[in-house]
């Protein structure tokens, strides 16, 4: 039987999931979001236990400190959309996504890591629920795998809309860090956007709206979390019985 932490040994491959957020200060919901999976994928839970065993998470809760701390609603300190200067970001006018975009092409470069996922979380003003962005490949096949994670974080989560789901390659968003990774990386890494509402969520069969609360964030942040144990099929590793504190749906 394998020891724990298998990902954990000197020397042994490592599959990565990187999960950047708050590039757009305004977009506290995505802090919350992020939050919850912080505190799962650290907590003493069985699932998190697994997640931790197996895979490698790298996080960067805030992509844009000085726009945050200045009260900005999109820009940085410098007044950049950091969120549009992915492909070449200036170690001195864009300096988070800088480290950021080195640390992955570190990764990229290290044959030992797999660098599987890439979640940028956001919030979004006019939409309901949770829902992702994905990419638009020309590979049918890999097309049909990024719908995956998506799908089983639908199950997972009441407020997360799979309907509302999009894969595109607009113009306007070229510069973003899901466009310019999913370029960048290669067929087996899955790059999103998380998008969670500002204000509600509508359950599936109802039409009524169903307010968020910085506590609903945070559950969606565990779900994330969550999913990958399904994409992964790691079920069977989960000590049994769950706790009674198991399901955060």
């Amino acid at each position: 039987p394998s020891s724990p932490t298998v990902n954990l040994r000197p020397g042994a491959d490592q599959k990565v999931v990187f999960i950047t957020a708050r590039v757009h200060p305004g977009e506290t919901p995505s802090s919350f979001v992020c939050q919850g999976i912080i505190d799962f994928l650290v907590s003493q839970h069985p699932i998190a236990k697994v997640l931790r065993d197996h895979l490698v998470f790298k996080i960067a809760p805030m992509l844009n400190p000085d726009g945050v701390y200045l009260g900005n609603y999109r820009c940085s300190l410098m007044g950049f959309d950091l969120n549009r200067h992915w492909a070449n970001p200036s170690p001195w006018a864009h300096p988070t996504l800088h480290g950021v975009k080195q640390l992955i092409i570190e990764m990229y470069n290290n044959p030992k890591i797999n660098l599987e996922f890439y979640i940028d979380i956001h919030a979004h003003s006019t939409m309901m629920n949770g829902f992702m962005y994905g990419n638009i490949f020309e590979d049918e096949e890999r097309f049909q795998r990024q719908a995956v994670f998506p799908k089983l974080l639908c199950q997972n989560a009441e407020d997360f809309s799979y309907s509302s789901t999009s894969f595109n390659r607009d113009a306007v968003k070229a510069g973003t860090g899901r466009r310019f990774l999913g370029g960048l990386l290669n067929d087996t890494s899955y790059c999103y956007t998380l998008e969670v509402s500002f204000y509600s969520y509508i359950l599936g069969g109802t039409t009524s709206a169903v307010p968020y609360t910085e506590e609903a964030y945070m559950k969606l942040g565990r779900n994330v979390a969550r999913t990958f144990l399904d994409y992964y099929r790691l079920n069977s590793l989960v000590e049994r019985p769950l706790a009674p504190t198991a399901k955060t749906r």
